[in-house]
């Protein structure tokens, strides 16, 4: 049986119309003959949704029960053994009641499409798992059900619904998505236009995402190698040097006109990995390209234009930046060059050759390596070519007339290939030129003149000459290539310990600084700011620079007191103090000084964090503050101003018991008005250290009856089961009562009507243990500390029910008093809330 197809409409918000849009597909779907039903679809009081499901079947529901609470769940079972060819399932990201066999919706959207039903489905932007936490920073809204970002993309269809954040808060305004009373909460927060325009900017890119993946699939199953324009991508071209700066800007600016085009930087390195650009300059290069809003990637070949052009075409890239070639006339002759020859095989993708300040500097002559042999092999092989030339014609020559030409020559042969081992090239090469002289001298007839009479002679030595220095040269170019090789090797262990270094979280400055000391042998290394613009007198002025960290000795507090420094931008320099380091051993210190960059960003980063973090805590309590100041302060006020003016109206003639009924109302509003100014004010002097106590010994038999009795029409609803021998507990008596007030509050709205909140208590030890026990839902144990943060009501959609602050205020009250306030899960069901507080006189073990 053939799988069913997939389609989700993605959207940026609730209320952009995903539902609706479904529900018309479902609907066309019946009129051109396919048997449609819907599945599970929530209308949320909206009348256009509700109108058109009432013409369309709809599969009944299955009803499960958790935590004695009676909730209802799709019918898997049932869609499939009704067989229809469409299914309308809404609220892909939906997390089923425990006990209704797959734990997420869109596992049982899977059963159904391997039934082979079609499925059409929603999704809002906020769900999908890669951006839940970009969404969290965004609206300050935590989204606890998520769906896979790999179940969305294997859709065989993605259509996005869009609306723009003007249209779909006028929606807002108008009650089509909420209902009236939520409207004013919903537009002041979620539905913020800045919100919204950003979660709208995230479904368009995650969708744009989507279609580059299924142009790209369809490319590679199609075998299609040229370039489709269908977007501007700009790849540069960097080859390690420092015009690679100038290369980055230009590409940004071409990126930057083809609105919305992806900048790409890409470096070729060869595959023998001993040849490559400067370190430093790629690290610096990367770094530019990444706060351009483009990336960076590193690519093996050996052809560079080909393996340029490969990586091209295979991000579907349509323009190529490469920098103008620093090469001389004479070698342009001689070889076109990567600029001109990628250009030449370019085909469709548009290549643009950059000048820069570095082509009028001619071409960078790679360094000339230090000898590939130490002096005492170089000093051993000239000996063994000044000794071993006259010796070896010393025994030969009595045999001259016994051994032919050749055989004299293959002897030479093995003495030179000797002295290039044992010397190197010049020495080998030296040797074989006397090695002639003495073959001609004393074995070429006629022997004792230089002279040969013999052309095939001429020929053999000739040969032994040319082969001679062939192998001495080898022998050189591979002890080369072996210190070259070593070299590397070293270097590349320095760079994996620096790596290294950075992933186990050693990144801060000092701790670098220190790793580049005792890497080098230094006395010391500082990293230097400029403090002003850059001056002449720069170099040498110690004021114009501020030491930012260091390591060893006596710093430098200039760049002129170093023995070498590191420019790594217009302001930063590494200055190392205690000997002067090479060529390659400069490459590897701006390696070093490349990363003491980063580590410098990263830290000043931190610090922005760190002092931004109070401010986003104090923007999101204020405005948490604002949504409650909205509802829960409003609607109790409401509530007592209208039973006063109706009590002063002299319209109507009240009865007594109206009378009565209305100035409860009014006093039980006030009072509910007065304890949420009380926990404001508590949380307000909290978080401030402004609380006062009064700690005293108090007796829990008195208190509890008291708080009790402060939940008014509640107090019906909570069972005291309080032992009078307890022991008294050091505690403030109001704010003892306060913390139980709402403890018990919160027991009471989230526990079954049938059910009654049981507060009991027991000593352990030299403390006593109050418990509020609810048989409520209970929380999951991933959101057990979630539940203390202020503002926030778990799992709670309105803001009808309190601001959020009961929890965590009466946590702030019992740890101020010196005890905790821990919850753990109510056996059989529901959450137990735990209040431990010292005894006044703890006994002492004899």
């Amino acid at each position: 049986m053939p799988r069913g197809r997939l389609r989700v409409y993605l959207g940026a918000a609730p209320g952009v119309g995903k539902t609706y849009a479904m529900l018309c597909e479902g609907r066309r779907a019946r009129e051109r003959g396919r048997d449609v039903v819907v599945g599970f679809v929530e209308p949320h009081g909206r009348s256009r949704t509700a109108a058109l499901l009432e013409e369309m079947e709809v599969i009944s529901r299955r009803t499960l029960s958790y935590r004695g609470a009676a909730f209802t769940e799709m019918d898997v079972d049932a869609i499939i053994a009704r067989r229809p060819a469409l299914a309308l399932v809404d609220e892909l990201a939906h997390t089923n009641v425990p006990g209704a066999g797959n734990v997420k919706r869109w596992q049982d959207i899977d059963e159904i499409l391997e039934a082979g039903i079609d499925v059409v489905s929603t999704v809002n932007i906020q769900h999908l798992e890669s951006v839940n936490d970009v969404v969290r920073q965004i609206t300050g809204v935590p989204q606890r059900e998520t769906v896979p970002d790999e179940v969305v993309r294997r859709a065989d269809q993605v259509e996005l619904v869009d609306m723009s954040p003007d249209a779909l808060r006028r929606r807002l305004a108008h009650g089509n998505v909420y209902a009236p009373e939520k409207v004013d909460a919903a537009l002041s927060n979620y539905f913020r236009v800045g919100n919204l325009t950003a979660l709208r900017e995230l479904a368009l890119l995650w969708v744009a995402g989507k279609v580059d993946e299924q142009l790209d699939r369809y490319r590679a199953d199609q075998g299609i190698d040229s370039t489709w324009e269908a977007r501007e991508r700009v790849v540069v071209a960097l080859t390690g040097g420092p015009e690679g700066d100038t290369l980055v800007r230009r590409a940004a600016r071409i990126a930057a006109r083809a609105r919305g085009a992806d900048l790409l930087a890409v470096h070729v390195t060869r595959s023998d990995g001993l040849t490559g650009g400067d370190p430093a300059h790629l690290a610096r290069q990367r770094a530019l390209v990444e706060s351009l809003g483009g990336a960076y990637h590193q690519v093996v070949g050996d052809d560079v234009p080909r393996a340029l052009l490969d990586f091209a075409r295979g991000v579907n890239a349509t323009q190529l930046v490469l920098g103008a070639s620093r090469r001389g006339r004479f070698a342009q002759i001689l070889s076109r060059g990567v600029g001109v020859e990628t250009a030449a095989r370019s085909d469709a993708i548009d290549v643009h050759l950059v000048t820069h300040e570095e082509a009028k500097r001619g071409r960078t002559r790679p360094e000339r390596s230090r000898a590939a042999l130490t002096r005492t092999r170089r000093l051993a092989g000239w000996a063994v070519a000044a000794l071993g030339l006259p010796l070896l014609t010393a025994v030969l020559t009595p045999f001259r007339d016994v051994l032919s030409l050749p055989s004299d020559i293959l002897l030479f042969l093995c003495l030179i290939v000797g002295v290039a081992l044992i010397g190197g090239m010049w020495p080998a090469i030296t040797a074989a030129v006397g090695g002639s002289l003495l073959l001609n001298w004393f074995f070429t007839r006629p022997t004792g003149r230089l002279a040969i009479a013999d052309p095939d002679n001429i020929l053999a030595l000739a040969v032994f000459v040319l082969v001679a220095a062939t192998v001495s040269t080898i022998v050189d170019l591979a002890a080369r290539r072996a210190r070259e090789a070593a070299r590397a090797r070293a270097d590349a262990e320095v760079l994996a310990t620096l790596a290294g270094h950075v992933l186990r979280g050693e990144a801060a400055l000092p701790s670098l600084l220190g790793r580049l000391r005792e890497t080098f042998g230094l006395n010391s290394v500082t990293l230097l700011e400029r403090r002003r613009e850059p001056t002449a007198d720069d170099q040498s002025e110690p004021g114009a620079w501020r030491i930012l960290a260091t390591s060893g000795g006596t710093p430098c507090t200039h760049p002129a007191a170093a023995d070498t420094d590191v420019l790594i931008d217009e302001r930063l320099v590494l200055a190392a103090r205690g000997r002067l380091l090479d060529a390659s051993d400069r490459k590897v210190l701006e390696a070093f000084a490349a990363e003491a960059a980063v580590a410098l960003r990263q830290e000043r980063l931190r610090e922005e964090a760190d002092q931004a973090k109070p401010l986003a805590e104090a923007d999101r309590m204020r405005t948490a503050l604002l949504a409650a100041v909205s509802h829960d302060l409003r609607t109790p006020l409401a509530a007592a101003k209208a039973a006063v003016e109706s009590l002063g109206s002299g319209d109507v003639d009240w009865s007594p018991e109206d009378r009565a009924e209305l100035l409860a109302t009014a006093d039980e509003s006030l009072a509910r008005l007065g304890r949420l100014v009380d926990n404001l004010l508590d949380m307000s002097r909290l978080q401030a250290g402004a609380l006062g106590l009064s700690l005293q010994p108090v007796a829990l038999e008195e208190i509890a009856p008291r708080a009790i009795d402060d939940l008014g029409p509640l107090r019906d609803r909570v069972k005291g089961d309080l032992s009078t021998d307890l022991p008294e507990v050091m505690a403030d008596p109001a704010l003892l009562e306060r913390v139980l007030v709402n403890l018990m509050t919160n027991a009471v709205r989230y526990s079954p009507p049938e059910e009654q909140v049981l507060i009991t208590g027991s000593r352990y030890g030299d403390q006593v243990e109050i418990r509020v026990i609810d048989r409520g839902p209970g929380i999951p144990a991933e959101a057990v500390e979630q539940v203390f943060v202020p503002f926030q009501r778990l799992g709670d959609r309105d803001n009808d029910t309190g601001v959020g602050l009961g929890l965590a205020l009466s946590r702030g009250l019992t740890e101020a008093m010196g005890g905790t306030l821990t919850p753990e899960e109510t056996p059989g069901g529901g959450l137990t809330m735990i209040v431990k507080l010292p005894i006044s006189a703890p006994a002492r073990t004899p």
